[in-house]
């Protein structure tokens, strides 16, 4: 960027964002995808316009084959592709999904597009970047980067940096505090301007930002502090004794089990998260239960952040809510000295390992991770390994492990389920809040204190609340019958095994009978019928490995309402009723059943996050 001292960029680019949803102080915050992008170049020496470049970008229509449905999925040369006209955008009706598929090209396309035009221009320095300005922050930070992120679209870092015009208007004319209220139109009135009346649509909200920053430059004004946005979660250690303002967390909920702090820093892409500033939270029994609690840099970015209340991870939607600085110190802070010296080696990645033999030498955590086609080295060698004890000592079958880089994650990664000895280790991608958390819970004694014995009379066990069981007629779930009495969680995703990762959160639900026994039947939710369908045809009368017995499996494929009926003692359906063992002589009215939830020690004892929701 060409500079002149004390002076700012001589060269602005104003920025315009549109999506198909709703635009204004809204934009972004409905997930839609953005459908319009408009560049303007200004000289900010001479305070004139030196070009426009503008691109309608095709959204991903399910209902269009090829490379309309996959979006992003290739890039067309430059000759090929449409740059529609400014009188032909302002006098659309509308961009229509129509006039979009007609129109339109990939976002990656609209992005490579301006690169080159930018490059081509000769009253630019070879090599500099344009310095954007925006109205707001949610065109940036709401709209295009969570987007590109999540079509993986690399953007150019310069767009990390960018003036909010309503900043840099607020800083030189208005005392106003509240600027999700300031407009254009607003700046407009205050500079006594007539806004654009020729054309309609999205030109005249650019030609009225335009006419807006070259008054600004006319009047002196010079854009020196640009906003930044930040793309790397950094490692960070939180005190139990640190202060975090209350305005400035928010817990996620919903999130996958398997989510590492990384996921969830990419889920708000676009917005600053504090230094370590992703906790994720933990069970009674340290398990993952699938909410985080996130420290954003400023009130500002909490409010942003709450306006992805709903947004999605894949086909899981998160909830979004206010939280408190307690909430995270109570989360993230550490009181333990060896959680410190332990975290401050400077790592990377680290992993958590569960289910190592209580035995477990630092020396075998290294030849672990050293073994097979993708060896990675512990980062400071054995002192890279920390393991957790209870507080007399004893090993509780976890430790975390330090590696250097980034790289190394995916190597360590591809390890999960390999054995030490005779036992299967697995491993999570973990956060420094994540050790200190697990580490404060094992210097707990009440942590480890027997759990009261179960209840085993259907009378003292209340079923679970109605909301809490799926329902409806949607064959979203499969039910599974013939398991071992001793099966586990752990035994059920085994079997499962590339259609667990469908599994909704907190979707399993074992069945027990009136005496509190196993009946040998577990339903599964699953996040759609397809992948129900996929599940119940492909695992149906397969066979389930328990020790040295093989069992056959049924699996069905049903909905809520099935579900429902079985587990509130109703009458099944045909389908289910066709599933009654006949040595079991067992009617549903006499299944009345409790769900491993209302013993829910033993369901994360197997298996962390698998919960009733």
């Amino acid at each position: 960027m060409q500079m002149m001292a004390g002076r700012g960029p001589t060269h602005l680019v104003a920025l315009y964002v549109a999506t198909a949803g709703q635009q204004g102080n809204a934009l972004g915050s409905d997930e839609e995808e953005v459908t319009l992008l408009v560049y303007v170049l200004i000289d900010a020496l001479q305070n004139k316009v030196m070009g426009r470049q503008q691109y309608i970008v095709r959204p991903v229509l399910t209902d269009v084959v090829g490379a309309a449905t996959t979006g992003d999925s290739g890039v067309q040369a430059a000759g090929s592709s449409r740059i529609v006209s400014e009188t032909a955008l302002a006098h659309a009706p509308a961009l229509t999904e129509a006039y979009l598929r007609e129109h339109g090209i990939p976002l990656r396309q609209a992005i490579i597009l301006f690169e080159s035009w930018w490059s081509s221009l000769t009253c630019v320095a070879t090599g500099s970047s344009p310095r954007f300005v925006v109205d707001g922050q949610a065109p940036l930070r709401q709209c295009l980067h969570p987007q590109a992120c999540n079509k993986e679209v690399d953007l150019p870092p310069h767009y990390t940096v960018f003036h909010d015009l309503r900043k840099e208007f607020a800083t030189c004319y208005s005392s106003q505090d509240d600027l999700a209220t300031l407009s254009i139109q607003d700046m407009l009135q205050y500079f006594g301007l007539a806004p654009d009346t020729e054309n309609d649509y999205h030109v005249k909200e650019v030609q009225d930002m335009v006419t807006v920053i070259q008054r600004m430059i006319k009047d002196g004004h010079t854009f020196l502090n640009p906003e930044v946005v930040n793309l790397v979660l950094e490692p960070g250690i939180c005190s139990k004794d640190e202060e975090v303002d209350n305005n400035c967390v928010v817990r996620a909920r919903g999130l996958p089990w398997q989510s590492s702090d990384q996921d969830i820093a990419k889920f708000f892409r676009g917005l600053n998260v504090a230094k370590g500033g992703v906790a994720l939270c933990l069970s009674a029994q340290g398990r993952r239960n699938g909410e985080a609690l996130v420290r954003l840099v400023s009130k500002e970015h909490r409010d942003m952040a709450l306006k992805r209340h709903k947004h999605h991870i894949g086909a899981r939607y998160i909830e979004v809510y206010k939280a408190s600085g307690e909430d995270f110190v109570g989360v993230a802070g550490g009181a333990s000295g060896e959680a410190h010296a332990f975290l401050s080696r400077g790592a990377q990645v680290i992993v958590r390992m569960r289910g190592l033999p209580y035995d477990c030498t630092a020396k075998q955590v290294l030849e672990f991770f050293l073994a097979g086609e993708s060896p990675c080295l512990v980062l400071d060698g054995e002192e890279g390994v920390l393991f957790v004890k209870k507080p007399d000592g004893r090993a509780t079958g976890d430790a975390f492990v330090l590696f250097a880089k980034e790289e190394d994650a995916s190597k360590a990664l591809s390890k999960h389920r390999d054995l030490i000895g005779s036992r299967y280790i697995e491993l999570f991608r973990s956060t420094t809040a994540e050790v200190q958390q697990v580490l404060n819970r094992s210097m707990d004694p009440k942590t480890y204190e027997a759990p009261a014995p179960l209840l085993t009379t259907i009378q003292q066990v209340p079923l679970l609340p109605q909301h809490i069981i799926t329902s409806g007629t949607r064959k979203d779930c499969v039910r599974l019958r013939g398991l071992p009495y001793e099966a586990q969680v752990e035994h059920i995703l085994d079997f499962l095994g590339e259609h667990a990762k469908n599994i909704v959160l907190q979707g399993v639900h074992m069945v027990y009978n009136a005496q509190g026994q196993p009946s040998g039947e577990a339903f599964i939710q699953m996040d759609g019928e397809s992948s129900a369908y996929a599940c119940a045809s492909q695992r149906h009368h397969r066979y389930m490995i328990f020790g040295k017995k093989q069992r056959y499996i049924e699996v069905f494929q049903c909905s809520g309402e099935d579900m429902n009926l079985v587990l509130t003692g109703a009458v099944a359906p045909p389908p289910a009723k066709a599933l009654l063992s006949p040595e079991t002589n067992d009617q549903p009215q006499n299944q009345h059943v409790r769900l491993l939830s209302i013993c829910d020690e033993i369901l994360k004892k197997n298996c962390g996050s698998w919960q009733l929701r």
